[in-house]
């Protein structure tokens, strides 16, 4: 086994590979070789930082710890941005550990430990195995984008309600999909009219530009915030367009630490609505988006790059000019 291995990360204001030592696996630690890594907005973030950036990866297990259990050389793993947490909080004992006071997240710790590369190591339980009905290139993505959309649907939403999506970006148009398939009436708000045709083949069955929402017939019990930033929230906190004690759930991320996320207080007091945030998922929560994502045929809109300087160059490139529709994935030479 190699004593080091290739990884990407922040240098100069770009992407240069570099290589990192390889640890020695710990009992529950597992050695993945990167096939797939899915590229997300916040990895830009980080980009400044140095650290080993890429937090949407997949690959194949090439060596286990000596108490691993649940894998075994050759299966298929994904994860990478949640990593590890204490396992006796109150938080991981009720199966919320993406809150734990001690958790490992991407961007926290770990700085040498990231899924653009040649390898990720992932502790046992915080590793999730590839459904054998999803693509590698699909999957990807999923690790991120698809657990914190999932997860935010089904701790808000039922079947039969009405939820309105704003934005179809790379976490817009995977919350149509899995809010269609939980059997939803899904809404689509949108500044770009051409979208609309490809809203309603992912599972929206009514589209509006920001500027009609007056057409609206019937409000949403849910707005699910999607876009790349927060909307004009006197044109959505009327009861005509969110019903009272609806469901405000912002998946965009601030654009800085100390960002806001401002609302009118009177409305939302007299008008009951909720605010419901979401960051990506725990355990149970994503093992099971990714059996519903296999089961159900949801997928991500993907185009593919290679994972190499020149690649990631193009990827991020592509993201920032908001020209990739709906997730850039960085495939290994060797996948």
């Amino acid at each position: 086994m190699t004593s080091t291995y290739q990884i990407f990360r922040g240098a100069e204001g770009a992407v240069k590979k570099s290589s990192a030592p390889l640890p020695p696996l710990g009992p529950k630690d597992i050695l993945v070789k990167i096939t797939h890594s899915g590229l997300c907005a916040s990895d830009l973030a980080y980009v400044p930082y140095g650290i080993a950036l890429g937090h949407e990866g997949v690959g194949v297990v090439e060596a286990i710890g000596s108490a691993v259990t649940q894998f075994k050389v050759g299966d298929r793993a994904g994860g990478g941005y949640h990593r590890d947490s204490c396992g006796h909080c109150t938080y991981c004992l009720s199966g919320q550990d993406i809150w734990c006071y001690e958790r490992s997240i991407y961007g926290e710790k770990e700085c040498n430990n990231g899924t653009f590369g040649e390898y990720y190591i992932g502790v046992e339980t915080y590793l999730h195995k590839i459904p054998d009905g999803l693509a590698s290139a699909y999957a990807a993505p999923l690790q991120c984008a698809g657990a914190t959309t999932y997860n935010a649907l089904v701790s808000v939403i039922k079947p039969g309600e009405r939820v309105g999506i704003l934005g179809i970006g790379g976490l817009g148009h995977l919350a149509i999909q899995f809010a269609r398939k939980l059997g939803t009436e899904v809404v689509v708000f949108s500044t770009t009219k051409s979208k609309e045709e490809e809203a309603r083949k992912l599972g929206a069955s009514e589209f509006y530009l920001l500027d009609e929402l007056e057409k609206l017939q019937e409000p949403v019990t849910t707005l699910v915030v999607a876009g790349s930033r927060y909307p004009d929230w006197s044109k959505f906190l009327v009861k005509n367009v969110l019903a009272r004690a609806g469901n405000i759930v912002p998946l965009v991320a601030p654009h800085s630490p100390d960002g806001e996320l401002t609302l009118p207080a009177f409305t939302v007091f007299f008008d009951g609505y909720n605010v419901r945030s979401s960051l990506v998922a725990s355990r149970a929560k994503h093992d099971e988006m990714l059996a519903f994502a296999a089961a159900q045929g949801v997928k991500p809109l993907i185009e593919e790059f290679e994972l190499s300087e020149k690649g990631i160059e193009e990827a991020i490139g592509k993201l920032r000019e908001n020209k990739i529709r709906y997730r850039g994935v960085l495939v290994a030479k060797s996948a």
